[in-house]
């Protein structure tokens, strides 16, 4: 629709522009009718152009308005102030135009071109007239003193005739009169003067003038700056004549400039008569225009004032539906229906609010019993679960997720079953107790669980019983392996003398050829070692030694322990790093040295575990010492043996073993050996394959309780080294 108005506002004008370019003389106007209708053809396509910009402009407003929509009111209003404006400024540009025309008809008429012309005409002649009268009677004056010279015979001083002559410039209306004579030498003589005005006339008399009369001319008539003067001859004698009247040049001259002016004018604008037409008309469309746009311009202000209560109520609305309920509209102070409006919707806000306000200080008290709930449930050591009826969780303390390694995910509203199955096996037994051993991430757990009813579910404490049975099993061990121990360690000695005796008294008896003797205490023998080697393990596990805690090198401790297995096994590669200078540690050289050896033992049986091929990588062992802060150092024994076994958790419990000839005392000695040197060992997956163990011992710790054993022994007079053994004979 804008784009055929903007066309047939173009067609339009181009079509004005065409007819009014074809006519033929620039002097003559247009009808008046036709310039009404070309007035009104251009006014209506401009002035809907101008509407539908202003339908444009009122829907963009009404789309970024909070209501959004299509802008229907601002449309409507828009009409409306376009439609009441735009019928009477059509009106009255049709009338004004109308009004001119006929107006510029008459002006520029032929009879009002005849009268400018008479006035021009009448201007002319009142000047000639005006100086032929000052001439006429100043010759007429000089007849007069020729005649009172002359015929009766007066003087120029006399009396009668000064007064006759002043009779006569009063009688014939002159302003100035002056009788003189010129002398040979070019000098003036007064002989009589009458003088009605400030200025003296013998100053106004020029002598181009006198020489004029001293020719042919009877008179010379002229103008100055003041008056209308003559100058004569006094005829029969020498005398001259000078009168003035008071209508000079200037004035006269510009009475006929104002004529000559306004007749140029009239020429002018009769020339420019087409050209004052169209302007005027351009003026009047121009003029319309602008009263259209400025009306268009109102109404979308209005619209904008009318609907902008409404935009306010709509955008408070969404603020309310989004959550924000301390939101107001501002009321007018005019109490229409919008102001009625907008209060009953703050009232409406205001209601919601206190509502609202009462249920989050509800919901905030709730929040702070179940926040006080959750702090002392996470306080406590013992896993909590709540559950529902329906066997899913409504709330799970820290310690219950830490037991059940759930720490990354929120449990709430899940299924007791996918999270700990064991558990919900239990939910619907009757038992109020019950000790459950479950899997996580690989590593089995014993919980001792309770069980208790609440409104719509139960609730299960459970506390890990795990490290509590393993000291149980460590604490019977212990004692079994004292007993062991004793019983054996007794008859071994007699049974390895008698097996000793018996190869010395009847070995050289027997017939050489005949092994078998030999054979048999030999067996007897090594057996009897053996089973006095593990006599030993148990009687270490049982009771270890007491440590003797000195300064040590501990790289000259690692690689005396490393020693050992490289000469013992020189199939592997071993490769030991240390840092220069190495640490020193406050240990028991013999123990750290006996840990060790059984943790670089593990690794060659691993590595000799995995077989022998082509395909396999060649053995190696690495040890590395490296200080990780001020009071820490850091020992880790790397190889690519097997790998940890699946129950890699329980490879430090007593007897536990992968081996079939293992007693699974020696990492539980280890991990005892470096728990009493404040350490820490931990089993790990190498990359590439194989195990990596890492050792870390508190040398802080390790340096107070050396102190501590220096101030022991410096109140002991006794040797530190006889004291040590005492304790531990």
């Amino acid at each position: 629709m804008e784009l055929g108005v903007l066309a047939l506002a173009v067609a339009i004008a181009i079509g004005t522009y065409l007819l009014i370019s074809g006519r033929d003389s620039p002097e003559r106007l247009l009808t008046p009718p036709l310039v009404a209708l070309l007035l009104v053809a251009n006014l209506l396509a401009c002035g809907a152009l101008i509407v539908l910009l202003g339908r444009r402009v009122a829907k963009r407003r009404a789309a970024r308005s909070p209501a959004g929509g299509e802008g229907q009111l601002h449309v409507r209003l828009v009409a409306i102030f376009s439609t009441l404006a735009s019928v009477p400024t059509v009106l009255l540009a049709v009338i004004a135009s109308l009004l001119f025309q006929y107006g510029a008809e008459f002006w520029f008429s032929p009879r009002t071109r005849a009268m400018i012309d008479n006035s021009q005409q009448l201007a002319k002649e009142s000047y000639t007239q005006m100086m032929s009268y000052v001439d006429n009677e100043n010759v007429a004056m000089a007849n007069d003193m020729r005649r009172m010279l002359l015929e009766y015979r007066l003087e120029p001083d006399s009396t009668q005739f000064t007064t006759t002559f002043v009779q006569d410039v009063y009688q014939r209306s002159l302003s100035n009169a002056v009788l003189f004579t010129v002398t040979p030498n070019g000098e003036i003589h007064t002989i009589a003067i009458v003088k009605n005005s400030d200025r003296n006339p013998m100053q106004d008399i020029e002598f181009s003038d006198i020489r004029k009369l001293q020719g042919t001319s009877q008179s010379v008539v002229g103008t100055n700056a003041q008056r209308t003067y003559s100058l004569t001859r006094v005829l029969g004698t020498d005398l001259l004549l000078y009168a003035t009247r008071e209508v000079g040049a200037k004035e006269m001259s510009q009475r006929m400039d104002r004529a000559r002016a306004v007749l140029s004018d009239y020429g002018s604008l009769l020339s420019r008569t087409r050209s004052l037409q169209i302007r005027f008309n351009i003026a009047l469309l121009v003029i319309s225009l602008i009263v259209i746009g400025v009306v268009v311009f109102i109404a979308i202000t209005v619209a904008d004032r009318l609907v902008r209560p409404l935009n306010e109520l709509v955008a408070a609305a969404r603020q309310v539906s989004g959550g924000d309920l301390s939101v107001r509209v501002p009321v007018a102070k005019s109490r229409d229906e919008v102001a009625a409006l907008g209060s009953t919707f703050n009232f409406m806000t205001a209601r919601l609010e206190t509502q609202n306000n009462a249920l989050v200080s509800a919901n905030a008290q709730i929040e702070s019993r179940r926040a006080l709930i959750e702090a002392v449930m996470s306080g406590v050591s013992a896993g909590v679960i709540s559950t529902a009826g329906d066997h899913t969780v409504r709330l799970m303390n820290a310690s219950a997720m830490a037991l059940l390694r759930r720490s990354d995910e929120d449990p709430a509203g899940r299924p007791l079953a996918e999270i700990a199955p064991e558990l919900d096996a239990l939910l619907d037994g009757s038992d109020r107790e019950a000790v459950v051993q479950i899997t996580t991430n690989g590593e089995a757990r014993t919980l001792a669980v309770k069980i208790t009813s609440d409104e719509g579910g139960k609730v299960l404490t459970f506390d890990d019983i795990t490290q509590q049975l393993l000291d149980q099993r460590r604490a019977a061990w212990s004692d079994v392996a004292r007993r062991i121990a004793h019983e054996i360690k007794n008859p071994l000695t007699p049974i390895q003398l008698a097996a000793e005796r018996l190869q010395r008294r009847y070995g050289k008896q027997i017939d050489p050829s005949d092994g078998v003797f030999a054979r048999l205490t030999d067996t007897i023998v090594r057996q009897v070692g053996d089973l006095r080697r593990m006599v030993d393990e148990f009687s270490s596990f049982a009771r270890m030694p007491k440590p003797l805690f000195r300064r040590e090198s501990l790289m000259d401790i690692a690689r005396q322990a490393m020693f050992l297995h490289e000469v013992a096994h020189p199939a592997i590669r071993f490769e030991f790093n240390a840092p220069d200078p190495a640490p020193t540690l406050i240990c028991d050289r013999r123990q750290i040295g006996q840990a060790l050896t059984n943790v670089i033992k593990n690794a060659v049986e691993a590595i000799e575990a995995r077989g022998e091929g082509e395909a396999l990588p060649h053995g190696d062992v690495v040890m590395t010492i490296e200080p990780e802060s001020d009071h820490r150092v850091v020992l880790t024994v790397g190889d690519n043996g097997v790998g940890l076994p699946i129950e890699r958790d329980r490879i430090v419990e007593p007897y536990m073993t992968t081996r079939s000839r293992g007693t699974g005392l020696g990492l539980a000695i280890v991990k005892k050996i470096i728990e009493e040197h404040f350490g820490t060992i931990a089993f790990g997956d190498r990359p590439g394959g194989g195990t990596l163990v890492t050792i870390c011992f508190d040398t802080q710790a390790l340096d107070n309780l050396a102190t501590d054993t220096a101030d022991q022994d410096s109140s002991d007079p006794r040797p530190a080294a006889l004291t040590r053994t005492g304790s531990t004979s």
